[in-house]
């Protein structure tokens, strides 16, 4: 017998924790149909010697709901092993919406999300109005990977109340109603579950919080209710904890909330959490009374990252002085000419004595230079800009400028400003209940590039550190939040699961530099973070990326639970 595809010679992790083995996958259609020792042979064969072979890793937090739509590889997610994700996360949808009101929606993902709206309106084709011929308009797109969204309040919330979804006003029983019964199509549809934003770092551009922000909690229930109703779907929240105080009142009332959520439906709950230097411990009373939740019968899930949330900055895009008029200048030139700026020995001079004049109040020694095989993002001190300098004996400024010139504009200056401690971010990642996400792909493009972190989590905290096994931390980017959203056949690696396929070399794992490129519609810019050691990676049975590059496959399908 002949399988279309073989996996040769690897050792296989199969995403449930079990110890790795030396095994061979094979693969008809879309479908595994063999892990053991193989005779047969594949019409193509993939060497895995030396390498894992693991279930692609599923990305439950990102914002590519647009991008999809001009970029079906979902780049830069494709170049680090994942084949599923989830859209709709922190409330912020395409659907439901009134027609007319598509621009509305275009303009708050870009409030929220840093995408670009004119991109949005250029490269996503609306044309629906319920969240069902969203999904509709998704089962039609080519697709890389595999593509699942949740039903955001922001949007329903608008679509049901129009402005007064922005107001402190409760929702009436007939807008809740109505509302349910939106998210009751959305759920038949299949939709992965709902999602709200109740923190106020949520906004609209005039600057009011989201749709959802003020929502009571009987608006909050009713809707969980309909999940329950289904018996599927995750409810989703980008929660408000509030800021360090004696009793944390408010912070346990929205964990209390979230707690309710599970216990009255069975529906999982998941939120957001990272750790901020604003409030140090926060996370750890988050964590304590997510347990004590657990013992009066609730099980919550909070995500967080595998490494600190970071700001980027460098002569490619925005610097830190750019307050500064002849920094703002340099600003709307090409590369090549705010290089030959800083080389001009007068011009730079004058730059620099303008860069220190303009130096904005950052905390330098937690600002981390990352420059060509030196992208480190494990909190070292050292390698900070502010210690770098200090060692020149020169200022921040003068540091900046030499390192932009030394590679000739392709360092990259990170500052975390959540997860800003790699303790806390490991405290975190040890607790039980914590699930590996809010990589954000798709999201705040032009801040921040995050999607690589399933590369850094396995890099640094499985073959680096040690921290977790390989077993383990590959369970945690496959079948743990697969489970979690109900993807059944996806996140194992066994005969008759989807044949969503990494092979990776652990020990050749490595990433480069992010870089600023301008391919959104319309030419906006982002920023993109490419890696190395992934071999390849299969989409439902066809290669879909090659070392590192993508083949052109669409094999992704749309994600129902």
């Amino acid at each position: 017998m002949t399988h279309d595809v073989v996996v040769r010679g690897g050792t296989v992790v199969d995403g449930t924790g079990a110890p790795p083995r030396r095994a061979d996958v094979a693969i008809d259609g879309d479908r595994v149909v063999a892990v053991g020792d193989l005779d047969a042979g594949g019409r193509r064969e993939i060497d895995a010697s030396g390498a894992y072979v693991t279930p692609g890793f599923v990305d439950v937090h990102t914002h590519l709901d647009a991008q999809l739509a001009w970029d079906p590889d979902a780049t830069s997610s494709c170049w680090h092993g994942v084949t599923s994700v989830v859209l709709g996360n922190c409330g912020v949808a395409f659907a439901p919406v009134r027609p007319g009101q598509e621009a509305w929606l275009a303009e708050l993902m870009e409030s929220v999300e840093d995408v670009p709206a004119a991109s949005i309106l250029a490269g996503l084709r609306f044309g629906w109005e319920t969240y069902g011929e969203y999904l509709a308009a998704v089962d039609d797109m080519p697709k890389g990977v595999n593509v699942g969204g949740m039903v955001g309040h922001c949007a329903l919330r608008h679509y049901v109340m129009g402005e007064r979804a922005l107001d402190d006003d409760p929702a009436t029983p007939d807008e809740i109603a109505a509302m349910c019964a939106l998210v009751d199509e959305a759920m038949e549809a299949g939709a992965l579950g709902f999602s709200t934003s109740r923190t106020l770092l949520h906004r609209v551009p005039d600057g009011r919080p989201v749709p959802g922000t003020w929502a009571r909690e009987d608006e909050l229930l009713a809707i969980a209710g309909v999940l329950g109703a289904h018996g599927k779907g995750v409810y989703e929240v980008a929660p408000r904890f509030e800021r360090p105080g004696e009793h944390h009142e408010g912070t346990r009332a929205e964990v209390h909330w979230m707690a309710e959520v599970n216990r009255r439906t069975g529906r999982p709950v998941t939120f957001g959490l990272a750790q901020s230097d604003a409030g140090p411990d926060l996370y750890r009373v988050v964590l304590g009374l997510v347990d004590e939740e657990a013992r009066a019968g609730a099980e919550l899930r909070p995500q967080t990252t595998a490494r600190g949330i970071g700001l980027l900055f460098g002569l490619h895009h925005r610097t830190f002085f750019d307050a500064a008029p002849g920094w703002r200048a340099l600003r709307d030139l090409p590369l090549e000419e705010r290089l030959a700026a800083l080389d001009d020995g007068e011009r730079r001079g004058a730059l620099v004595r303008e860069a220190e004049a303009h130096t904005p109040p950052l905390p330098w020694d937690g600002v981390y230079v990352l420059t060509d095989g030196d992208v480190d993002y494990s909190e070292d001190r050292t390698r900070s800009l502010g210690a770098i300098a200090a060692r020149a004996g020169e200022s921040v400024a003068a540091a900046f400028v030499r390192i932009a010139r030394a590679t000739r504009g392709r360092a990259v200056f990170s500052f975390p400003f959540l997860n800003q401690r790699m303790a806390a971010v490991e405290e975190m990642l040890g607790h039980p209940r914590i699930l590996v996400g809010l990589g954000d792909s798709g999201a705040h493009v032009g801040m921040i590039m995050d999607a690589s972190l399933p590369t850094w989590f396995l890099l640094h905290w499985v073959r680096d550190r040690g921290r977790f096994t390989v077993a383990d931390g590959i369970r945690r980017l496959t079948s743990d939040p697969a489970a979690l959203f109900g993807l059944r056949g996806r996140g194992i690696l066994a005969p008759g699961a989807f044949a969503d396929v990494n092979v990776v070399d652990l020990d050749a794992l490595a990433l480069p530099v992010p870089e600023y490129v301008t391919d959104f519609p319309g030419g906006a810019g982002r920023y993109v973070q490419r890696s190395s050691g992934y071999r390849c990676t299969l989409v439902n049975g066809q290669v879909f990326v090659a070392d590192g590059v993508p083949t052109g496959a669409r094999a992704g399908v749309t994600l129902r639970p």
